[in-house]
C-alpha cells in the first residue's frame, strides 16, 4: 500500500489521465498522511467536547434538575398538564383542524394510562410459579404495596411531552391531514371501552387494586403516650 502512495504520489509507471490520479491521491495520500501523523490531530479535536456537546450537556443537566425538584409536587404538576391538555383542546377546536395527531395523542396517553394500571409484574405469569412475591389477595396477608409497570412520575413526564410534542404538530401543515374527525371519535371511544374492560377484567381475575391502600399503621412513644394523656 505504502508503494502504491508512493508511486502515485509521483505518478511513474502509471499512464492515467491526471483527473484519475488526482482521485488516487485523494484516498490513498490524505489517509495515510493522516495516520502516519499519529492520533495527536484526533486527540485534539475530540479531547475537549465541542461548545455545541457542552450546551446541550448543561442544558441537560438543568432539565434533570428541574424534573428532580418538581417530583414531590403531584398535585401541582397534574394541575399544569391538564392546563396544557386544556390549551392544547382550545388550539386544535379554533384551528379545526389536526385531527390525526389528537387522535395518536389520545392512544399514547391511553396507552400510558393502561400501563399505569397494571402491576409490574404480570400475575398471570406468576400463577404456577413461586419465584418471588404475588400480589396479597386476602386481608390478613402481609401488606405489600402495589408496584406499578409505569410509575406515577414517568407517566406524568410522558404524558407532558407527549402534549408538547402535540402542539408543536400543530404549528406544521404536514400533519394537517384531512379525516372526518367523528369516525375518530368514535373509534376512540370504542378502543378505550374495549381496553377498560379487558383491564378490570384482569384486576377481577386476579384481584388486585391498582392503589396501595389498607396499609396498617403502628403508633409509635409518642402517640402511645398522647392516647394515655388524653
Amino acid at each position: 500500500m505504502s508503494g502504491l502512495v508512493r508511486l502515485v504520489s509521483r505518478g511513474e509507471h502509471f499512464h492515467i489521465p491526471e483527473c484519475f490520479l488526482f482521485i488516487l491521491k485523494i484516498f490513498c495520500i490524505y489517509p495515510s498522511y493522516r495516520m502516519s501523523e499519529g492520533d495527536s490531530v484526533g486527540d485534539s479535536v475530540h479531547g475537549k467536547p465541542s461548545v455545541v456537546y457542552r450546551f446541550f450537556s448543561r442544558l441537560g443537566q438543568i432539565y434533570q434538575s428541574w424534573l428532580d425538584k418538581s417530583t414531590p409536587y403531584t398535585a401541582v404538576r397534574w394541575v399544569v398538564t391538564l392546563g396544557l391538555s386544556f390549551v392544547y383542546m382550545i388550539r386544535v377546536y379554533l384551528l379545526q383542524g389536526w385531527y390525526i395527531v389528537t387522535y395518536a395523542l389520545g392512544i399514547y396517553h391511553l396507552n400510558l394510562f393502561i400501563a399505569f394500571l397494571s402491576p409490574k409484574v404480570d400475575p398471570s405469569l406468576m400463577e404456577d410459579s413461586d419465584d418471588g412475591p404475588s400480589l396479597p389477595t386476602k386481608q390478613n396477608e402481609e401488606f405489600r404495596p402495589f408496584i406499578r409497570r409505569l410509575p406515577e412520575f414517568k407517566f406524568w413526564h410522558a404524558a407532558t411531552k407527549g402534549i408538547l410534542v402535540a402542539m408543536i404538530c400543530t404549528f406544521f401543515e404536514a400533519f394537517n391531514v384531512p379525516v372526518f374527525w367523528p369516525i375518530l371519535v368514535m373509534y376512540f371511544i370504542m378502543l378505550f371501552c374495549i381496553t377498560m374492560k379487558r383491564q378490570i377484567k384482569h384486576m377481577i381475575k386476579y384481584r388486585y387494586i391498582p392503589f396501595t391502600h389498607g396499609k396498617r399503621r403502628y403508633k409509635g412513644k409518642e402517640d402511645v403516650g398522647k392516647t394515655f394523656a388524653s
